[in-house]
């Protein structure tokens, strides 16, 4: 049975004009997640230039730069609900020069929409937003084979894209891929069945990210707690209570288990769980909680709350894949500090292994220098060990920023390997 309150996040990607925005606009206009002012606006706009109906894309160009040029610049978020369910949508760029727009909007995706253009069929830009798909992990990619109207709805351009795909995407380490064949302009298969491609028998995509599986995404088995904050309310109600704050970033925990403290060692049983609103039991990723020890140890932000059993691997090296953010290049041997789950630490970058190129696949081991939108793997060097596991088996333990000191202006994030 599904969570009418779980959240699913998913990323769209696509070229320029392969329709992302007006997917979006469709997705919202037909399942009537738009106010009423929003509507008459987006009309009014759309008559000023000439429209013959409703131009969908406005809904989500939001900024004036995209609505002149009609392309999408930034990330923009949308939100909205259906009776199932609730949705963040990131829509990020198709340009090459935004590869960082896409890593950024795809960090915490359950999953990503992939459009390609029924007419052109797999092309460059493709195969490196699937490429940035399973890069990032994300579990779960649908590919919308777009405008499927503009050639006559016929279920032959349909298969000739899913062949293209399957072709590379075989290298890819995503465990679940879907394809749909939509018009988002007219609506087919998005919201509602299409009546023009009988010979389809998927869900169209709303359904599909209604009724997807994503409980099992996040990892149940590895009880990790970053510690955020100490909480001692000294109150007449509180008068001893010393709680431990954060967020939950995989695993379970019930009152009563034998705990582990790191980066100190020291072991001690969950006296309590709390939330705002109540006592739990038992608490799981990703809730927000407070928990109480029997003991009383040491405790600050930047610590990590683990099972004695299971522990990260502290370390002060790190290798990772590193997607450049900022517009300056890197420094050689530059001091950076690096925030991971809650704990910050000065750090350098010791070597660049190779940089990838996102549109051949190669590996250059000749160019060190890393600019903005360059995927490269490095090594890292910290100050003090974190906690850390891979990429792979957990997004938030094995996720990384660096930032530069003098700015304070996030340059690049990580995926430790």
């Amino acid at each position: 049975m599904l969570d009418n309150n779980q959240l699913l996040r998913f990323t769209t990607a696509g070229s320029v004009d392969d329709g992302k925005s007006t997917l979006i606009g469709r997705l919202l206009y037909d399942s009537k997640s738009i106010f009423e002012d929003q509507l008459q606006a987006i009309e009014s706009t759309s008559k000023k230039k000439g429209h013959e109906g409703v131009d969908l894309a406005l809904f989500t160009d939001g900024l004036r730069d995209e609505r002149e040029q009609g392309i999408t610049i930034d990330v923009a978020y949308r939100y909205f609900t259906t009776p199932k369910r609730k949705f963040i949508i990131a829509d990020t760029p198709g340009h090459i020069q935004y590869t960082r727009n896409m890593v950024t909007g795809a960090s915490t995706a359950n999953a990503a929409i992939i459009l390609v253009d029924a007419r052109y069929g797999v092309i460059e830009q493709t195969r490196r937003h699937a490429f940035i798909a399973s890069l990032l992990q994300i579990p779960h990619i649908i590919v919308c084979i777009n405008k499927m109207d503009l050639v006559d709805y016929e279920e032959h351009a349909y298969s000739k894209v899913i062949d293209q795909f399957e072709e590379f995407s075989s290298k890819l380490l995503v465990k679940d891929i879907r394809f749909i064949p939509i018009s988002a302009l007219d609506g087919d298969n998005v919201v509602n069945r299409s009546t023009n491609m009988n010979w389809y028998q998927g869900a169209p995509l709303l359904h599909t990210l209604e009724t997807m599986h994503i409980s099992s995404d996040i990892n149940k088995i590895d009880a990790r707690f970053p510690v955020q904050t100490v909480l001692r309310p000294q109150n007449d109600s509180h008068r001893d209570y010393r709680g431990y704050a954060g967020r939950i970033s995989s695993g379970i925990f019930r009152v009563g288990d034998e705990v582990m403290v790191l980066p100190s060692g020291f072991t001690s049983i969950i006296k309590s769980i709390d939330t705002y609103e109540e006592e739990l039991k038992e608490a799981y990723a990703p809730m927000s909680i407070s928990m109480a020890l029997e003991d009383d140890i040491d405790i600050s932000r930047g610590d990590m709350i683990v099972r004695s059993n299971n522990k990260p691997e502290a370390t002060q090296d790190l290798e990772m894949m590193l997607c450049w953010l900022h517009d300056n290049p890197s420094r050689p041997r530059a001091k950076y500090s690096i925030r991971h789950t809650t704990n910050e630490q000065k750090a350098m970058i010791k070597e660049v292994v190779y940089k990838f190129d996102i549109n051949t696949f190669k590996r250059n081991v000749e160019d060190k220098e890393l600019r903005m939108n360059d995927i490269s793997k490095v090594k890292i060097r910290t100050t003090k060990p974190l906690m850390i596991d891979s990429y792979r088996e957990n997004r938030t333990t094995g996720s990384i920023i660096l930032i530069d000191d003098t700015t304070n202006e996030t340059v690049a994030a990580g995926m430790i390997v």
